[in-house]
């Protein structure tokens, strides 16, 4: 039975049954289709744990596109791009300018070059290095919340900040989210830093640890509440075996194809979930 599962069943109940409703508070989102609030219910500091050394941590309960997380964490952390001609989906369109760019965020951020006694690194280069040369610093902290180019961001970054951390041979990192939607991203963006900690594992001759994600505003909207009912309803199933190309050495060598799920089964997928703006 998939521990990534029943993370997720634990926290979608506990946000049903003692969530913090917004109704009555001025909010942002709204429903597309009627222009009407998109409340929610929430819990503030969920603090999830997945041990990577045990499973891979993705929902049996309905698929994840693996590909197309992955597809996007690359676009993020190896082409450090901000434009959607970069990335092969279509998740990212509502917040593109005429030529792509999202602005100054997410890949943006992480491929900006800083200063250090060691030279210029950006923030990929700079994790890299530190594994490599000081594997347990207690220093290897990535952030793409950077107040001076938030007005030129379409889009605040959710997933803001990784702080990493080798414990013995050990790659273990947490992921620090200002907010999310839980049915439609928690288990995307928990695959997705699932699959970097195997990335710069592997390039650094460490194995993974311990993904630890951290979410301020964890929160499910009015109209996904009997939707998330049913879904932790259903059956749960083995988690399947993640398989990664053992012959990529160099971080920068991953495509999407050097990652493979082995006997992933999963619940039927919820055909149509209305998504706030």
């Amino acid at each position: 039975m998939s521990k990534a599962d029943l993370i997720f069943i634990d926290m979608c109940k506990d946000i049903i049954e003692n969530g913090y409703g917004s109704q009555g508070e001025k909010i942002r989102p709204v429903w597309a289709d009627t222009g009407e609030p998109a409340h929610t219910l929430k819990r503030f500091g969920i603090v999830n744990r997945y041990d990577l050394s045990e499973e891979f941590p993705i929902l049996t309960l309905r698929p994840t596109r693996l590909d197309k997380a992955i597809d996007e964490i690359l676009w993020i952390w190896q082409k450090k791009s901000n434009n959607v001609n970069d990335l092969n989906s279509k998740i990212w369109d509502a917040w593109a300018d005429e030529t792509g760019s999202i602005g100054k965020a997410y890949g943006y951020q992480i491929g900006k070059k800083s200063k250090y006694k060691e030279g210029d690194f950006d923030q990929t280069d700079r994790v890299l290095y530190d594994l490599k040369h000081n594997k347990y610093s207690r220093r290897i902290i990535t952030n793409m919340y950077n107040h001076d180019d938030l007005h030129e961001m379409n889009l605040y970054p959710c997933a803001y900040s990784v702080t990493f951390n080798v414990t013995g041979n050990k790659l273990n990192a947490i992921l620090n989210q200002r907010s999310q939607d839980i049915l439609v991203a928690n288990s995307w963006n928990v695959c997705q830093y699932a699959v970097l900690i195997h990335m710069f594992a592997q390039v650094s001759n460490l194995v993974p640890g311990e993904l630890v994600h951290v979410i301020a505003d964890a929160h499910i909207y009015d109209r996904h509440i009997e939707i998330i009912k049913e879904l932790i309803l259903r059956p749960v199933y083995e988690a399947p075996q993640f398989v990664i190309n053992k012959n990529v050495k160099n971080f920068y060598d991953f495509v999407t194809d050097d990652f493979k799920l082995i006997g992933y089964k999963a619940g039927e997928q919820i055909k149509k979930i209305p998504v706030a703006e």
